[in-house]
């Protein structure tokens, strides 16, 4: 399915076996270059695509895209901030509605990390254009911490959980990683361009600058549909906190789940959180309680009777 818009991109409609039309759901993936299936060349995160199927199952159709510049969707998503994210998950909404075999009154979005955050964005920008397209927002892994705070939390939360070697050489070199990440900050900061050398690396400055002053809160504040957010306790890129601060801002309903021993990619991890154990991870299948959990909540924000059949 081709998205319009400059540049267009590439995704999969996802729909239920039940005759439509039908209560449709737009996945938004997280940050970096991720493919319709929220997955890196380094690492199959496969969000998107469990979550599609998990949806049509329970009588729902979604819709997954391409990022820009990645999967078959021309352009570069290095020079895209999160102000164009936003974007094009609008036109993705906008392409789902005007499908035949969608219900554009039942519609919802969905997010993984960065893209919970696009998706509290493009609920917020419906609700002040007096929008009423968006029945609901699904929120997995989002933070409610500023994005220059967040960076900082993360530094503190992984340094611990680096190889013993790691964290010794950085006591030798005399390294606070914690001060390095905000070095690299105002290093940011200080740019123009869409693109920049920082630390040897060639970053998206543009998407890096709007990240660093974003507060998800002035979205959250904002929105009046439903909404769930779900959060794993052993997350190290988001803090389990924010779940509380996502129910007490957002002045809609609001439903929160803290999962146990769930981390950002939405799998279990037995005994201390460390990033080390993604591999590993990655090889197994989201966790069917996430699946559930959204599925079920989806289906009820859109009235899905219960001969849609078994969510999974």
């Amino acid at each position: 399915m081709q998205i319009p818009g400059r540049p267009p991109l590439a995704g999969t409609l996802t729909l239920p076996a039940t005759p439509g039309p039908a209560p449709a759901v737009v996945l938004a993936s997280g940050s970096g270059p991720l493919d319709r299936d929220s997955n890196h060349r380094r690492a199959r995160f496969d969000v998107a695509r469990q979550l599609a199927h998990a949806l049509a199952a329970g009588g729902l159709a979604s819709l997954r895209y391409d990022k820009r510049g990645v999967g078959v969707s021309p352009g570069d998503w290095r020079t895209a901030g999160v102000t164009e994210n936003v974007d094009d998950l609008g036109r993705a909404l906008d392409a789902l509605a005007a499908r035949p075999e969608v219900d554009p009154a039942r519609l919802l979005l969905a997010g993984h990390s960065e893209g919970a955050l696009l998706c509290a964005a493009l609920a917020a920008r419906g609700a002040r254009r007096a929008r009423s397209d968006i029945a609901g927002v699904v929120l997995l892994s989002a933070s409610a911490t500023r994005g220059d705070e967040l960076l900082l939390w993360q530094a503190r939360q992984i340094t611990p959980t680096l190889p013993a070697p790691v964290r010794a050489l950085l006591r030798l070199l005399r390294t606070d990683l914690e001060a390095k990440v905000a070095a690299n900050h105002a290093r940011i900061r200080a740019t123009t361009t869409d693109t920049a050398w920082v630390g040897g690396a060639r970053l998206n400055a543009r998407w890096l600058r709007e990240f660093l002053a974003l507060d998800p809160r002035t979205d959250l504040e904002r929105l009046t549909v439903p909404v769930l957010a779900l959060t794993g306790a052993k997350d190290l890129q988001v803090p389990a906190g924010d779940l509380a601060v996502i129910a007490a801002t957002v002045p809609g309903p609001v439903e929160t789940q803290l999962v146990p021993d769930l981390t950002h990619t939405l799998r279990r991890q037995p005994g201390p959180p460390s990033l080390r154990a993604y591999r590993a991870e990655l090889l197994q299948p989201v966790d069917r309680e996430v699946l559930e959990t959204v599925v079920g909540w989806c289906r009820r924000v859109c009235s899905v009777g219960s001969s849609a059949g078994n969510p999974l």
